[in-house]
């Protein structure tokens, strides 16, 4: 396993500034390159730092930002007007902000059964996004949290393998936690991606974290960890001695 590039952070409202720095960075690249940029949200109690962060970054820079679009690494299957919805966060506290443009918002629609949730951001993110000699699509940037049991997107603990191993680039899952119903990225799209950026915030995560940092670890990052030569983790845990 491929060790992450691993920065640490007094905490977690500098994580986000640095984070969004980072990301307009990319961008901008972008820009002066092939012009689009396809990132893959998620959402998590540091989403409500990042995003805010992000614009006001992007407001201060006069930031171009009409060629990026959204994607999501997971929703919960709830409307999208649901406090519990990860597109209800970007939007207040990213999109509306920015004036994104409509057309590169590609939200999973939560309020649809999971499969059908599932196929339909599965012919979405191809329809946009560039794909691999394999098949797989290939984001520029996916943003993940990751949870107290070392869960990343919607991708916990416990999976088979034929389920980890599914070459979908999403799938309808049932989560051990609520909301249960959820439509998340596979692996192999994690894994296919230009760059993934894991942003762990918060209590009680420490242990998760740890583990996950050893070539014995069993958590889904582990997993992410494992299919990519490089990673970056943006943290605040302390990781005591």
């Amino acid at each position: 396993m491929a060790q992450p590039d691993l920065t640490q952070f007094q905490n977690a409202e500098a994580l986000a500034l640095a984070v969004a720095s980072a990301w307009l960075d990319g961008i901008a690249r972008a820009n002066q390159a092939v012009g689009a940029f396809c990132v893959a949200l998620s959402g998590g109690r540091i989403a409500g730092l990042l995003f805010p962060e992000f614009c006001r970054q992007a407001q201060a820079q006069s930031a171009s930002l009409s060629q990026v679009h959204f994607f999501w690494a997971d929703e919960r299957c709830v409307p999208p007007g649901e406090v519990e919805s990860n597109y209800r966060v970007a939007r207040q506290l990213l999109f509306d902000p920015l004036g994104i443009a409509e057309d590169c918002i590609h939200r999973i629609r939560g309020e649809l059964e999971p499969e059908a949730a599932a196929r339909e951001a599965e012919a979405e993110i191809r329809r946009i996004v560039p794909l691999a000699s394999d098949g797989q699509p290939v984001l520029d940037l996916i943003l993940l949290s990751m949870g107290e049991d070392g869960h990343v997107a919607s991708l916990f603990p416990g999976e088979p393998e034929a389920v980890v191993s599914n070459r979908v680039a999403y799938r309808a899952v049932t989560a051990p936690k609520p909301p249960p119903r959820r439509v998340t990225l596979g692996y192999g799209v994690i894994a296919a991606a230009r760059e993934v950026w894991v942003l762990i915030s918060g209590g009680g995560k420490e242990a998760a974290l740890r583990e996950s940092l050893c070539q014995e670890g069993r958590t889904p990052l582990v997993t992410v960890l494992r299919s990519r030569s490089r990673t970056w983790i943006f943290s605040d845990v302390r990781l005591k001695p």
